[in-house]
């Protein structure tokens, strides 16, 4: 076989034992090379009717779904289909790439050699002060690194902040510009309240959060209890307060919001599979008590066998 063994090979299942395989560069480029080939084919004037059709606007949406798909396949150490699903994503920059050619803007081709630079002159330490100066860092940094994550991510910051400097004479700019409102909004609030902790404006400790968090509920509480239609915006105003402020909780806390939401709503799905399997009735006939009783019910069983797996697991193999 060419290159790596094939990654959907039975040997790389997941239930596997890991074993490292190395990337064939020529192989990946040649690929590669293929795969631009193919999308151009597909945009050209006699390649597919709707993929010619599609614009920027049309295919965005699908880049957000084929993300999350790659994040659930890494959630679930799926990696078969992890490697389906980052192509899916690869997918996505060709897509576009191509479409920007098609318009005159720019190509493949620049995408990588902008993404080749930026590895290059933000790892001093790793490419030399000298590449990483040819490839346009800014910034003064010690590349001795002597091993040390923190001290890479320092000088990451600090390379970044360089090619972010505003040019002279244009608009005052501030920190948080950095954070890309296209995030999602979890990740967005989790990233400015890091921000804005840099300049000190933050709350000392997370125990100094929950006054807050009394505060905001309170402050929505009362928008929401007038029930006028016109007070809506109020509301989504003072609830976002709440979620900002919860957000910034988990981040003082060492918890990732979004990670913490998916585990919620994994979490929910199980209970809610299991009231629907044990009610005998369907759910929408039972009384909210009943619901009640049946989610509690649910709940203890999901823990209870969650504590059964972890002791089976936990008991000492047997002697032969």
């Amino acid at each position: 076989m060419d290159g790596a063994r094939d990654a959907h090979s039975p040997q790389s299942s997941s239930n596997a034992p890991s074993l490292a395989v190395t990337t064939d560069p020529a192989r990946a480029a040649t690929l590669f090379e293929q795969s631009v080939a193919i999308m151009a084919r597909l945009r050209a004037p006699d390649g597919c009717p709707w993929d010619r059709e599609q614009s920027f606007d049309s295919i965005r949406k699908y880049t957000l779904e084929e993300a999350y798909e790659v994040f659930d396949a890494i959630e679930r150490r799926d990696f078969p289909h992890l490697a389906e699903e980052l192509g899916d994503l690869l997918l996505q920059v060709l897509f576009y790439a191509e479409m920007a050619a098609n318009e005159g803007h720019f190509t493949i081709a620049d995408v990588l050699d902008h993404l080749n630079r930026k590895l290059v002159r933000r790892h001093p330490h790793v490419f030399g002060e000298e590449a990483s100066r040819a490839a346009g860092n800014q910034a003064e940094v010690d590349a001795a690194v002597e091993g040390s994550s923190a001290a890479v991510l320092r000088n990451w910051e600090e390379i970044k902040a360089a090619e972010k400097k505003p040019k002279p004479g244009a608009e005052s700019s501030s920190r948080l510009d950095a954070v890309h409102r296209a995030m999602p909004a979890l990740a967005e609030a989790a990233k400015l309240g890091s921000k804005a902790a840099k300049s000190g404006f933050d709350w000392p400790h997370w125990r100094d959060l929950l006054p807050k968090l009394a505060e905001e509920t309170a402050e929505l509480e009362a928008e929401a209890a007038s029930a006028d239609p016109a007070r809506k915006p109020a509301v989504e105003a003072e609830l976002g307060d709440l979620l900002f402020t919860v957000v910034n909780l988990g981040r003082h806390l060492g918890v990732d919001a979004e990670m913490a939401l998916r585990g919620c709503n994994l979490r929910f799905r199980q209970r809610f599979r299991q009231m629907e399997r044990d009610s005998a009735r369907p759910l929408e006939d039972l009384s909210p008590d009943e619901l009640e009783a049946l989610w509690a019910q649910a709940k203890r069983k999901l823990a209870e066998e969650a504590d059964s797996t972890t002791v089976q697991h936990a008991q000492p193999e047997s002697q032969p």
